[in-house]
């Protein structure tokens, strides 16, 4: 054995265990699909965990998308995901900025304030916050859903890119001003694109939990035409009334579900170096 590695019976039994692991995690997500192929008969006649009759019936995704608006609630869902994402990550990364390079009195108290929020429940703010935007006639649209959204992100952006903007040599932003930069063009031209590690994390974790956000989304939004992927699917689920039908409501689960997982496959290592490389700076 090497100096330092794993004793084989150790390293056995680690791997072992992340094999479990992964399967418990993919296990689910296999149901899932098995499920959304089948019809009510199956369901009923078979156990819940059984495979698919053939054919596979893959028209309940179709059957989904254009039966239950599933086509309007996903368009509704990525305006309203990169909406706010933007206009968050924006908000953040301005204030994070002249939190950590102009530091001034009482900043380190708005920023202790600003991460003291994110530990307060939100659903606490919820009925306070629907008289305010139902008084700025603001519920019930895709805007005002993207400004709550953005509002809620704002904190977690903070807490990570204040470190990264700390950790950058002032010398840049020197050379930057000595060629003629404003503050705006030294923010936007150089500051921005050396903190791209910190905005890809905070934007790649805002747009997973925007996209699976549900209760937010019932209280401002009771017009069908504005809703989003999950309050689709509860709508859905209450239109079927009596009788469930099982195998288009799992496909509207995988629906839901794929764009995330798609780009948390696809992400999350910038998430996770992202998260850590702020924090320890």
């Amino acid at each position: 054995m090497k100096s330092g590695g794993l004793h084989p019976i150790y390293k056995t039994v680690f791997y072992a265990i992340l094999v479990i692991w992964g399967l418990s995690v993919l296990y689910p997500l296999l149901w899932t699909l098995l499920d959304a192929l089948k019809n009510n008969d199956q369901f009923f006649r078979k156990m819940p965990w059984s495979l698919p009759d053939l054919p596979l019936l893959w028209s309940n995704f179709s059957y989904v998308w254009s039966e239950f608006s599933f086509d309007k609630y996903f368009v509704n869902s990525v305006v309203v995901t990169v909406g706010s994402t933007l206009l968050g990550l924006f908000l953040a990364a301005s204030t994070a900025y002249v939190l950590a390079r102009y530091p001034f009195k009482g900043s380190n108290v708005l920023y202790l304030i600003y991460i003291a929020s994110m530990m307060i429940p939100f659903s606490l703010a919820l009925i306070p916050l629907f008289f305010l935007l139902n008084s700025m006639h603001l519920t019930n649209s895709s805007f005002g859903l993207i400004l709550v959204y953005a509002s809620t992100l704002i904190a977690f952006g903070i807490f990570v890119l204040v470190g990264f903007f700390k950790s950058l040599p002032k010398e840049l932003e020197e050379a930057a001003a000595i060629d003629g930069a404003s503050y705006f063009g030294i923010f936007f031209r150089v500051m921005l694109p050396l903190s791209q590690p910190g905005l890809i994390t905070v934007g790649i974790v805002n747009v997973l939990n925007i996209w699976n956000e549900y209760i937010i989304g019932t209280i401002l939004v009771n017009d069908p035409a504005h809703y989003t992927l999950p309050v689709g699917i509860a709508m859905m689920q209450a239109q079927m009334q009596y009788r469930t039908e099982w195998g288009p409501l799992f496909a509207g689960l995988l629906i839901t579900m794929v764009p995330v997982l798609v780009v948390y496959m696809f992400f999350q290592r910038q998430i996770a170096s992202g998260i850590t490389a702020g924090a320890i700076k």
